[in-house]
């Protein structure tokens, strides 16, 4: 196998791609990145067996091939190099022989044919979406997936789709987090929704390498796996097994209090107020609401702080405490220049959503405490 190409391209396509390698790989083959050159296209593929990231480049192709090449290695390598083009050859030693300007190096390559073949979505459901929006959603739902193994269904994000609508939800027992897309989506025949729980480190891969652009990325989804394409890269992936969360039980249907704020000046101030937070106990922020007054306080060892903000009350007044991760990292997602905030005690959850509309819906367990 030899090619020429642009260092950069190259470079691109391996960031790429190598997204998808396991700090700790089952073989070690699925160390590498699968290389395949052929007309004047490079494919570059890896795998940890479970995700799949493959890229199409465009190359000068002088002799077709395969090989694998230690997938890190090979990127920092090119990292490195000068600039311009790089040639790559491979002789039947499967080792790359990789010449760029004045710099020449030589690394050790596997059998290819070592490297486990990924199938395709032969059938399935077609999801497309907006790039730009669909790293929009992911991004606002992901910190609320789990992390705790024990409930693996919730290490995933739940996509649901109808015929006019796509959602993403994504809970981990203390929040939960709901984006929206409304779009005509085109259905089997009998279906009237589609269910899949993607794994939160896939999507999380795939939020930082789609486009922020109006392009579309195609989702193909069966019953066990998802396909992505967008661009030049397609994305493989087995899904969660499992029902999700029936999460609509959790949802209230009807609140008593209602909170206006302006979304900057309140995470500013619960900002502050987490900076004390931190080094107390139980990371706890306060919140009172009265007729016009929202006021933030935390306490620790080390001192206190007291906020006090404009703020609209519809109903009655409230003393509530939240972990102030928990709480924050909702209000960081949000885009709105109003922050509404819907209660019902103080040991019921509280739910953030749009004044008006539906795009999005965030929940938040309060923390009960006892003066």
């Amino acid at each position: 196998m030899q090619f020429t190409m642009n260092v950069q391209t190259l470079l691109e396509g391996l960031n790429t791609v190598t997204r998808a390698l396991a700090a700790r790989p089952a073989k070690p083959v699925l160390e590498g990145v699968l290389m395949d050159a052929e007309g004047d296209t490079l494919t570059l593929t890896c795998s940890d067996g479970s995700l799949t990231i493959e890229t199409h480049l465009y190359a000068e192709i002088r002799e077709a091939g395969r090989t694998v090449l230690p997938g890190k290695l090979f990127t920092e390598l090119v990292r490195k190099l000068p600039g311009g083009n790089v040639t790559v050859k491979v002789g039947d030693d499967h080792a790359a022989h990789i010449h760029c300007m004045s710099s020449k190096s030589k690394l050790a390559g596997m059998n290819p044919a070592d490297y486990p073949e990924m199938g395709d979505v032969d059938k399935g459901v077609n999801v497309s979406i907006p790039q730009k929006q669909l790293r929009e959603m992911i991004s606002r739902v992901v910190f609320a997936i789990a992390t705790d193994e024990s409930r693996q269904i919730l290490t995933g994000c739940l996509l649901e789709v109808t015929a006019d609508e796509a959602r993403m939800v994504a809970l981990d027992g203390f929040r939960l987090a709901m984006q929206k897309v409304y779009q005509p989506f085109e259905l089997p025949e009998g279906t009237e929704n589609l269910k899949a729980v993607i794994p939160g480190r896939v999507l999380g891969e795939l939020s930082r390498i789609l486009a922020d652009e109006d392009e579309f990325c195609r989702m193909l989804i069966d019953k066990t796996r998802m396909q992505a394409f967008f661009g030049n890269t397609k994305l493989s992936t087995v899904l969660l097994a499992g029902e999700y969360i029936d999460y609509r039980r959790i949802l209230p249907p009807s609140f008593k209090t209602t909170v206006t704020a302006n979304r900057d000046e309140v995470q500013n101030a619960i900002d502050r107020a987490s900076l004390m937070a931190r080094e107390g106990k139980n990371n706890l922020i306060r919140m009172a609401f009265s007729a016009d007054t929202m006021a933030i306080t935390s306490n620790a060892e080390l001192g206190d702080v007291h906020e006090e903000l404009d703020a609209r009350l519809d109903g009655d007044p409230l003393d509530i405490a939240f972990n102030a991760k928990y709480i924050t990292d909702v209000i960081r997602n949000i885009t709105d220049d109003e922050l509404c905030m819907h209660f019902n005690s103080n040991v019921s959850p509280c739910i953030v959503k749009p004044r008006e509309g539906d795009q999005f819906l965030y929940l938040i367990l309060p923390v009960r405490v006892f003066n």
